[in-house]
């Protein structure tokens, strides 16, 4: 098939153990960009396995290998391969074979033809475990209920971007969740497309319940970055929603108790450890963003970067 484009194309995977996976995931990305000029940039996030060997064991010319200093998480691993990035439109995906490489020629179709600056994937049948999809369901819900942002499917990482907009995504904290809406937020036009969704080839996931609180911290976050500015916040977000949280049960027993039963809370102590929950809740709140916009400011302004970069390594050498 003929190549839609001849500009470059930087597909930006990060890795974490993901040694089982990543050799049959190049061979796939190969296949499918027959014809095309690309770059695969993959960055290592400490993995504590054999990941960083074995794609240096590949000898692939095509294959940059960013190692970063200790595990920054997903948003800064992605973050530090979106800086790298030297393709005229970047491609993120995950590593664990989920995202199938193929689904990116009719993607491209969307940005390179039609003009869009995000094409972002919809994930058909995925094979996913309930303790994925029904939180995953939930956060969209609330995403487009919150945002007004019609997107269907925030969590796929299949997506292709226009150089312009990735170099303008500042991420920090988790918030590569969120990234179709932050750059909805820097003005670009999105399309969605439907894509094939597989189960896991090998190794396990990094998904865990804990990941429902960030979330929701997330959500709220988002209600500062639709009204105001870009705003992270999620150790001190997730701490203050859970007291507020705490203190409105509370203080919902307690007017069950004085209209329900006709009994006398004004000398409890609950009555005031309630009020305490949710004035600790929003002063956690209000650090939270204080600490977040000072964390922000530290690193635009003196153009530092959250993240370290060990080594990059092309194809068998050194860069």
């Amino acid at each position: 098939m003929q190549p839609i484009t001849d500009s470059l194309l930087s597909i930006v995977v990060p890795l974490y153990n993901e040694e089982e996976n990543v050799v049959l995931l190049t061979q796939k990305i190969h296949e499918s960009l027959v014809g095309y000029q690309y770059q695969i940039i993959y960055i290592d996030d400490f993995s504590k396995d054999n990941t960083r060997k074995v794609v240096k064991n590949m000898n692939d010319d095509s294959v940059h290998l960013i190692e970063l200093k200790k595990n920054y998480g997903q948003s800064l691993a992605l973050a530090a391969g979106l800086d790298y990035a030297e393709g005229e439109y970047i491609i993120t995906m995950d590593g664990d074979l989920q995202n199938d490489p193929s689904d990116i020629p009719q993607m491209l179709n969307y940005a390179v033809n039609d003009d869009y600056d995000v094409v972002t994937g919809i994930r058909q049948k995925r094979k996913d475990s309930l303790v994925k999809k029904i939180p995953s369901k939930i956060a969209n819900f609330l995403v487009r209920r919150v945002t007004k942002l019609d997107i269907k499917d925030n969590g796929c990482a299949l997506k292709i971007f226009t150089k312009e907009i990735a170099k303008d995504l500042n991420l920090y904290g988790e918030m590569h969740r969120f990234i179709t809406l932050l750059a909805h937020l820097e003005g670009a036009q999105i399309k969605q497309v439907p894509v094939k969704h597989h189960a896991r080839h090998a190794g396990v996931s990094k998904y865990g319940l804990e990941r429902v609180f960030k979330v929701v911290a997330d959500m709220m976050l988002l209600l500062f970055i639709r009204k105001y500015f870009q705003r992270p916040i999620h150790l001190f977000g997730i701490f203050g929603f859970l007291m507020i949280l705490l203190g409105v049960f509370i203080n919902i027993y307690l007017l069950i108790v004085k209209y329900g039963f006709g009994e006398d809370i004004g000398t409890r102590p609950l009555l005031i450890f309630g009020l305490m929950f949710i004035l600790a809740g929003i002063q956690l709140f209000t650090i939270g963003i204080v600490m977040e916009l000072l964390i922000r400011t530290y690193y635009e302004s003196q153009k530092k970067r959250p993240y370290r970069i060990k080594k990059v390594t092309i194809g068998d050498g050194v860069a």
